[in-house]
């Protein structure tokens, strides 16, 4: 596995490269993520994952100074996965104020972006940056950022990249909660707590299936359980999974998507539904 940091060597290593499958990350690696890189080796001779911190998805109350950097640790579960790790500094990825970006469509405005303004454009300017750095054929991204992985293939399909996009399964701890790194700021409390989400999300699921429509109701009575166990609810709602639109009575497949703040934690998960 090698190493590398800067543009120009990154280029010159992957030049013969005939199958690249490519997983882009902000590193501080979990069960979750490994479980993409091994994806991609199944869709790809030459697996990249790249690790960096895109200062332009943080807002200016966000925690970007104080994200985890653990590069280290990160290539040692890394070896033996992966062919290529991207390592770029904020000057190699931006050897000038970005001043161009990515215009990203209405949804971005929706649901996590709205309550993180600017957030989706800047990961999709980042997105963007990547893949025509490491110029993969596949790209493998985790389902749990659903919104995240749907405006990702609306770029790519509306750029006309020859990039296949794949939508990975999230990875659960054995009790549903969804691997993140952010689990680690939760107290034992707020861990034992936090499989709440996963839970309601379930409740949601079944109900589905067990023929309920009305979405605003269901929605409504989410949001409620969560907040009555002391959850700063900033969403929990029922869309359409192949545009995130509103979905109608006659749909068959659903996704139920949610984010809160437990505490200081800003968690998100997703279910999706299909009759």
């Amino acid at each position: 596995m090698q190493l590398i940091h800067s543009v120009t060597a990154l280029r010159d290593r992957l030049s013969a490269e005939s199958r690249v499958a490519f997983v882009p990350t902000m590193g501080n690696l979990h069960e979750g993520h490994l479980d993409l890189v091994r994806h991609a080796r199944t869709r790809g001779e030459c697996v990249v994952v790249s690790i960096f911190v895109n200062p332009l998805q943080f807002g200016p109350n966000e925690d970007f100074d104080k994200y985890p950097r653990t590069l280290v640790a990160d290539c040692a579960k890394l070896e033996g996965l992966a062919d290529v790790v991207f390592a770029p500094d904020v000057e190699g990825m931006y050897p000038e104020k970005q001043t161009v970006y990515v215009e990203v469509p209405e949804i971005a405005s929706q649901l996590c972006g709205e309550f993180r303004p600017g957030h989706f454009r800047g990961m999709a300017t980042v997105v963007l940056k990547l893949l025509n750095l490491v110029q993969p054929q596949v790209a493998i991204f985790g389902k749990k950022d659903y919104q995240q992985l749907a405006i990702i293939r609306q770029m790519v399909n509306q750029f006309n990249l020859p990039i296949d996009i794949v939508g990975a399964e999230t990875v659960r701890a054995a009790d549903g909660l969804a691997l993140s790194s952010r689990n680690q700021y939760l107290s034992d409390t707020e861990r034992t707590e936090a499989t709440t989400l996963s839970r309601i999300l379930r409740d949601v699921q079944n109900r589905l299936l067990a023929g309920v429509r009305d979405y605003v109701e269901l929605e409504a009575q989410a949001k409620k359980a969560l907040s009555d166990r002391g959850w700063q609810v900033e969403y929990v709602t029922v869309r359409n999974p192949s545009d995130l639109g509103a979905p109608t009575v006659t749909d068959r497949q659903w996704v139920v998507l949610a984010a809160a703040r437990l505490g200081k934690t800003r968690l998100i998960d997703n279910l999706e539904v299909c009759l």
